[in-house]
């Protein structure tokens, strides 16, 4: 059984994280920046714990497919949190790319490979996709940045879409690289502690690699591809 953690023990893990935000203040990064966005971790975290233990006993469709839209939704916007310009008009790029890219994943996985039944199973179905439409995001996030910069250097289209989708799966391939050798992720160590055999557990960690790694691939592609016409027009005007 997994031990439950008393709020003044979790309150020994934000130690670090004080340390960290001193860190930022003395070199005069964005403090308050990071500041706000542990406050969001906190409250988001919290809200959704109680709301999840709701979703969780409840036996409605179209209650999992409100909270996935919400997902899609929320995760298309703040992967342009990073891109100034035309992010209204990128948004439904990214929405597009998420869709595809993750949609299809998580279909493949919680449909083909757990058979879920019944197929909306929320305990299963909430955190697949939560953990498929973040690396998405990422993705989109990434790309997207990382072609305009390219482009406002005057490199072409193929070549910045090029070098955008390898930048966007960096964190992705590292990942690859380090399971299993420098990290045991979340679900795995999960298992494991609630008592989950090492072998099981390795079963779903293996799953839980192939669906970021071609949601990312998957959704940064398509991102980019969708993008092409307005990056070309605003590189014909300047």
């Amino acid at each position: 059984m997994i031990q439950t953690i008393p709020f003044l023990n979790l309150a020994i893990a934000f130690i670090p994280v004080i340390v960290g935000l001193i860190i930022l203040f003395k070199w005069s990064l964005q403090t308050g920046n990071a500041v706000y966005a542990l406050s969001r971790m906190l409250v988001q975290l919290l809200l959704i714990g109680y709301l999840l233990t709701y979703i969780f006993s409840s036996e409605s469709a179209l209650l999992v497919l409100a909270v996935l839209l919400v997902m899609v939704f929320s995760s298309s916007w703040i992967a342009l949190r990073t891109v100034k310009a035309q992010r209204k008009t990128l948004f439904l790029y990214a929405l597009l790319a998420i869709l595809v890219g993750g949609g299809l994943t998580l279909i493949l996985i919680s449909q083909g490979v757990l058979a879920l039944d019944p197929w909306y199973a929320p305990q299963y179905l909430i955190p697949l996709a939560g953990m498929i439409f973040a690396n998405s995001m990422n993705s989109v996030s990434l790309a997207g940045e990382r072609i305009q910069a390219e482009m406002s250097r005057g490199v072409s289209y193929e070549a910045a879409r090029k070098i955008a989708l390898q930048a966007a799966l960096i964190p992705v391939v590292n990942s690859l690289f380090a399971v299993g050798l420098v990290s045991l992720p979340g679900m795995m160590t999960g298992q494991i502690l609630s008592g989950i055999s090492p072998l099981i557990a390795v079963r779903y960690q293996i799953m839980v690699m192939c669906m970021i790694f071609s949601s990312s691939i998957i959704s940064g592609a398509t991102f980019l591809v969708l993008i092409k016409p307005m990056l070309l027009k605003d590189k014909h005007e300047h």
